[in-house]
């Protein structure tokens, strides 16, 4: 008996990768329209500088954690399925913050915003099902591309659409435009068919253990400023904290199939990786908090008194050097070795940072301060995930790689959160306006921990990470 043969799935069209490509555009945009208007969101929301880092952080910690799941369960139940599913996830998290009354429901929003995430990896597996191996490619070029534009251009209209109209606007406008988006993807996107993955098992226990323990230990670097006047909680808190690792180590050490396999750790080739990975991280997000809230202040002698529009236009440079990185990290790492473009990368962070503790009062300081750690961030990361990917085993690259995502989240999280409790704790008690020399301490202190980085940076191999 002759089996039929199955048919070939269905051609994307031209409309539907346009459609694919806009809904990136509308979800970079929601995802960067917090950047510029944070020292804003902080005045209208009476929060902390140490509340409002949070805001600079969950929605990367979300993301972190469902773009491995979206990934997976897109290759079992279907690319197209699960997309408009995540979308209607992001499209409830752009309303809860277009209408957030308080600094809670916002962060609610941000949360379920950060789902956006596993967007791109679903759209590629949609688009490498239906089109040829050349159009595919040229097409995840355009989607990757696209939702880098859609960055940029809420970082320009985030700042004027809050000044002219509201903080609600912001948000209301890049939701709208996903919402619209997603409608478009539903009804042009080809259905493609569930996969017969062979491993459909996931590591739930181990991702819950592991988003409580990020999420205490955001709440944990908040309270620090304030720590002296609770001590019995804040020390209830840190042995939570350290019960929720524990647990999530010994879960992941005996999971079959375990979310981040933590033995890969005892191998020089991943801990190395992840040293630099941590600081580089840490150092970005110091300077990607504490820039803004900088240009925001007027302080004695320091600060711009700058609205979000001017702080929007600011962070551009810095913006467009972070996606111009990824191609030249490429680039030197396959010509120069990671070591080269690592070094350089830590170089120029720390430069860059010690350069602002030093020097801030003129605006083209900031300028290049900023533009200088993007392009580090940007360069040693690609060259870190391209090094790593090529010295491990072809079956182990998805477990370094995901042990190297979890530590640019933890380098994230924890660089700003210090920012955050820095300007908490060096406010002065009936005064908005943080000291200077919280600024300054938070840039030294990052930038001579990306100095001492160096140690590590200097046994890094041109061919890979010293195994």
């Amino acid at each position: 008996m002759t089996l039929p043969v199955p048919a070939p799935p269905a051609r994307m069209t031209g409309a539907a990768v346009t459609a694919l490509g806009l809904l990136a555009v509308s979800t970079g945009s929601l995802e960067s329209v917090v950047s510029p208007t944070l020292p804003m969101l902080q005045r209208e929301l009476d929060t902390t500088p140490a509340q409002g880092a949070l805001l600079n952080i969950v929605l990367l910690i979300t993301g972190a954690l469902t773009a491995p799941i979206a990934g997976k369960l897109g290759d079992r139940y279907g690319g197209k399925r699960v997309l408009t599913r995540l979308m209607a996830v992001v499209s409830l998290g752009g309303l809860l913050s277009a209408v957030a009354p308080n600094l809670p429901v916002l962060l609610l929003g941000q949360v379920l915003q950060g789902a956006m995430v596993g967007a791109l990896p679903l759209s590629f597996i949609v688009v490498r099902k239906h089109l040829p191996p050349g159009r595919a490619k040229a097409a995840i070029g355009l989607v990757s591309g696209m939702f880098v534009g859609g960055s940029v251009v809420g970082l320009l209209a985030a700042g004027p659409v809050a000044e002219q109209f509201s903080r609600h606007w912001m948000f209301a406008v890049p939701t709208c435009a996903v919402v619209l988006c997603t409608l478009a993807v539903y009804r042009l996107l080809p259905t493609d068919a569930p996969g017969r993955a062979l491993d459909t098992r996931f590591d739930w226990a181990g991702l819950l253990l592991l988003s409580g323990f990020l999420a205490l230990l955001m709440l944990v670097l908040a309270l620090s400023p304030e720590a002296g006047s609770a001590p019995v909680l804040f020390g209830a808190l840190v042995l939570v904290l350290v019960a929720l690792a524990a647990g999530w180590a010994a879960v992941e050490r005996r999971a079959s199939a375990p979310m981040i396999d933590l033995r890969m750790l005892a191998r020089p080739v991943v801990w190395k990786s992840c040293v630099v990975t941590f600081v580089i991280c840490l150092g970005t997000a110091t300077g990607v908090y504490l820039v803004p809230q900088l240009l925001d202040v007027s302080g004695d002698g320091y600060g711009f008194g700058a609205g979000p529009t001017v702080i929007g236009f600011v962070l551009l440079p810095g913006a467009l050097a972070a996606t111009l990185a990824g191609p030249v990290a490429g680039i030197g790492e396959r010509r120069f070795g990671p070591r080269a473009v690592v070094g350089t990368a830590t170089v120029l962070m720390a430069v860059a940072l010690l350069g602002l503790a030093a020097l801030h009062g003129e605006m083209w300081q900031i300028v290049v301060g900023k533009t200088l750690i993007s392009l580090a961030n940007g360069l040693c990361v690609t060259a870190l995930m391209t090094s790593i990917a090529s010295s491990v085993d072809e079956c182990d690259t998805g477990v370094a790689t995901s042990l190297v995502l979890v530590t640019r989240v933890l380098g994230s999280a924890v660089g700003g959160m210090f920012g955050g409790a820095l300007l908490t704790a060096r406010t002065p008690a009936g005064s908005a306006v943080p000291a200077e020399s919280a600024f300054v301490t938070g840039f030294l202190v990052a930038g001579v921990t990306a100095v001492l980085c160096l140690i590590v940076v200097r046994t890094l191999h041109n061919k890979g990470v010293t195994a």
